[in-house]
């Protein structure tokens, strides 16, 4: 039985390029993602592509428990085991936290938070016996975002869970990264974000490809984090440094004006 790279949010743009770059690889894939037709889609793109790898899909709303106890009943059914685990699905919400729905709350932090730890627990059960887990955090982990604080908590709350899991599983042939990107070129709105901010857009922002061929490439030298791109290394080295109440007065004055729901 051939052993499987995971990707949740497959059909993002972040999800979409580690299936790529996972396919030239040579990696058997197992994708996940809300729409079963975009998930058809891309396993029929990518085997046009790369038709001596097996690709199986199943459609999950990682929001919900069932839906995943349900992926979880098909992968054991099929008997899979996975060699690599790529969470990459993730909700940017974008306000003020009073302007939040108590639905919108609870999906953000079920996406970011529950269905990523459980979604690795569970599959770190179906292993096989070297195994590669990469998470998709971000740089608004690294510190408190005001206007952007659920989001950036769930991602800090990321770092910190894997960064642990790292050390746990050092000795179980098991290596643990977790990728923190600035700015990515995905969806329309956030390349426009980009744009919108200029020079500093230009020097965090990188695109998918970018960072999923680094991902891989860092996980397999078992880096614990992972940061695309020498501008966002140094972000992150002057937010460590810098009083907090300077780094918090600022990133209010930049995001207050901005204001963005979930897809």
């Amino acid at each position: 039985m051939s052993d499987y790279t995971f990707i949740s949010g497959a059909t993002g743009g972040i999800g979409r390029a580690f299936s790529i770059s996972s396919a030239k690889r040579g990696y058997n894939l197992f994708i996940t993602g809300r729409s079963e037709d975009r998930l058809k889609s891309l396993k029929e793109e990518l085997i046009r592509s790369y038709p001596d790898i097996i690709i199986q899909y199943f459609a999950s709303d990682l929001t919900d428990e069932k839906s995943r106890a349900d992926m979880l009943d098909y992968i054991d059914k099929n008997g899979i085991k996975f060699e690599r685990i790529i969470n990459v699905a993730g909700v940017d919400i974008q306000k003020a936290f009073m302007e939040y729905t108590p639905e919108k709350v609870l999906f953000q932090i079920r996406v970011n938070a529950e269905a990523t730890v459980t979604l690795t627990h569970a599959l770190l059960k179906r292993r096989s016996e070297q195994t590669e887990v990469i998470t998709i955090s971000s740089m608004s982990g690294a510190t408190p975002m005001p206007y952007f604080a659920l989001y950036s908590a769930t991602k800090a709350m990321l770092i910190n869970f894997f960064t642990s899991l790292h050390y746990e599983l050092k000795k179980e042939k098991v290596k643990v990264t977790v990728v923190m990107p600035g700015g990515v070129f995905t969806r329309p709105d956030i390349i426009k974000e980009i744009k919108d901010q200029k020079l500093w857009g230009r020097l965090s922002a990188k695109t998918p490809e970018f960072v999923a061929e680094k991902s891989l490439k860092a996980v397999k030298k078992n880096k614990i984090k992972y940061i695309p791109g020498f501008f966002n290394k140094f972000l992150y080295f002057v937010m460590k440094l810098a009083p907090e109440r300077i780094v918090l007065r600022f990133i209010a004055k930049r995001w207050k004006k901005i204001s963005k729901d979930a897809f």
